[in-house]
């Protein structure tokens, strides 16, 4: 069975590149009007929206801080302003610390960027989407937290943590806004490859203890967590809210 979202309209935070860019790709190939925001990277943006131009579902980038409730509310009325409504969000735009610090040498302007956009940006997002699926009873939210937001990260504190906060954020929103018809979920991926990953990827010793610890042995590809979206956008996720789908191949086996 084909999984179709036509003629419904989501907005992708951070769809320019990695696992929002082939969540943008996919939503579009099964008629979805899409609308993503990107930061700074203009041309793969570009790239992503001629990609999708053979596509059932039209596809428009927009240029967009989320880590500010200005730049999600930019956002957010882009979309709605365009299509004239809201059903689907995928929360998605996240960062890294490609090197390892330790807790006592991170800044505090370190941290406040890591949760501003891995955790605030989920919030304001969210936020400035809500009032519009409130108002039709219906809406799908979906936000990509991380096998480090579950087990946390040594050197990488602030992103489990914030990462770890998505999902704490996902459990208490699920039976806030089930009322609304509005459905609640997250993925929590493990190694895929993206650009994100690229530091580890570039260094084949770091490559292989990172795939040693996968009972698959391999990184994940962006296709590969962009599916499962697809599936909790869809009409086969009625009954699920509140929910974590782990997508790391077997790295982190916890519910």
């Amino acid at each position: 069975m084909k999984i179709s979202l036509e003629n419904q309209v989501a907005v992708v935070t951070g769809g320019s590149r990695g696992i929002g860019a082939a969540t943008v790709k996919l939503f579009a190939e099964a008629g979805c009007h899409v609308v993503f925001s990107y930061l700074q990277a203009a041309a793969a943006a570009k790239e992503v929206v001629d990609t999708c131009c053979n596509a059932s579902g039209s596809v428009m980038a927009v240029q967009a801080d989320v880590s500010k409730m200005s730049g999600a509310r930019k956002l957010i009325d882009k979309a709605v302003g365009r299509f004239g409504r809201l059903d689907i969000l995928v929360a998605n735009a996240g960062i890294w610390n490609a090197e390892p610090v330790r807790i006592d040498k991170i800044t505090e302007r370190e941290w406040d960027k890591m949760v501003d956009v891995n955790l605030k940006g989920v919030y304001t997002a969210i936020r400035s989407a809500v009032p519009h699926m409130i108002s039709q009873n219906r809406g799908r939210i979906i936000a990509v937290s991380s096998t480090a937001g579950q087990r946390g990260e040594a050197f990488h504190s602030h992103y489990g943590a914030a990462k770890g906060g998505v999902i704490s954020l996902v459990k208490g929103l699920a039976p806030e806004l089930a009322p609304h018809n509005i459905l609640v979920n997250a993925v929590a991926p493990g190694w895929v490859v993206t650009d994100m990953a690229e530091p580890v990827l570039r260094k084949p010793a770091e490559k292989r203890k990172a795939t040693s610890l996968i009972p698959l042995r391999r990184f994940g590809r962006p296709e590969e967590v962009a599916m499962p979206i697809l599936f909790l956008a869809s009409e086969m996720s009625t009954y699920m809210t509140g929910e974590i789908i782990n997508i790391n191949g077997g790295n982190v086996l916890c519910g």
